[in-house]
């Protein structure tokens, strides 16, 4: 039996993913210090987000890991949500950031590896201000191939994707904790914009714009169950670390590295089989609507 432990942070090149994942960006302003135009904070919407669909009763489990390998192997759209939770002075600060993906599971010498590339991300927030990750920021996040674990547990078939550690925004050895020198000299421009690091740009408001540029590890796993549908269905573990830079405004350049919220019904990963001919980010943004459910809202 397997035991992901959520209300602690596990170290290590086993510890959320992406997710990536990762992945992402919460660099939430400070800027209900100085500014009383801040609104009400939203509670967190209900735990689960999805509920997980049931399985046809006439399907047939594998029999083995050999034959759970061989049907979890394919190309799969990839949508994961990981939910972030701070502290401001207009109240708690709840947001999610919703990953588009794909991921491959292939069986290479005997053993299930998954890859991963990201597409979008999608910052939302309980408070009034918008956050924008580029796509060629999150593009460049490229999690390297990882062997995952395919095992059999209370009657049904699972897959643990440890971390893998993925630097954006600086190099270095991703196995080390992130520096938090914001004058290294191993950062670097990784969505070309010509600014350190990768750039995030705010919306304060409605009307105060500004850009923050951040660093990020990204520390991710996934814990996913296999349906009859042929579908993946779990939740993220994240442990990512993110080192704020610099940015246009004096209001949003400050300390941000806040923590995932410790309840897997709010941080679903899906992975949804598709066609290989289903291979770009925009033929995958395209058919959105008919793989994934709506995006949470607060």
């Amino acid at each position: 039996m397997r035991t992901r432990v959520w209300n602690e942070r596990t170290r290590g090149g086993h510890q959320r993913l992406l997710t990536l994942w990762s992945p992402l960006v919460t660099a939430a302003p400070a800027g209900c210090l100085l500014l009383c135009a801040c609104s009400r904070a939203l509670p967190w919407p209900e735990s689960p987000l999805y509920e997980a669909p049931t399985n046809d009763p006439n399907w047939v489990q594998p029999a083995s890991r050999e034959e759970a390998m061989t049907a979890m192997a394919g190309h799969y759209a990839h949508y994961d949500i990981v939910a972030y939770e701070g502290e401001t002075a207009n109240g708690p600060l709840s947001s999610f950031v919703v990953s588009y993906g794909y991921t491959d599971l292939i069986i290479e010498d005997g053993e299930l590896v998954a890859y991963d590339r990201f597409c979008r991300a999608n910052y939302i927030a309980n408070q009034n201000f918008d956050t924008i990750f580029s796509d060629a920021a999150t593009q460049a996040i490229q999690p390297p191939g990882v062997i995952v674990d395919v095992y059999e547990e209370d009657g049904v078939w699972k897959l643990w994707r440890p971390a893998t550690p993925t630097l954006n925004g600086i190099d270095g050895d991703p196995n080390v904790p992130l520096s938090m020198d914001r004058n290294d000299p191993l950062i670097r421009d990784d969505d070309n914009d010509g600014k350190p690091g990768v750039t995030v740009s705010v919306i304060l408001f409605g009307f105060i714009r500004g850009e923050i540029y951040i660093a990020r590890r990204e520390i991710f796993a996934n814990e996913m169950t296999l349906y009859s549908d042929g579908s993946l269905r779990g939740s993220v573990i994240d442990d990512s670390e993110q080192l704020v830079i610099g940015a246009s405004l004096p209001i949003l350049d400050t300390p941000s590295n806040p923590p995932q919220r410790r309840d897997p019904g709010l941080n679903p990963i899906l992975l949804i089989p598709v066609s290989e001919n289903v291979d770009t980010c925009e033929e995958l943004l395209a058919i959105r609507d008919s793989l994934f459910p709506p995006e949470p809202e607060f």
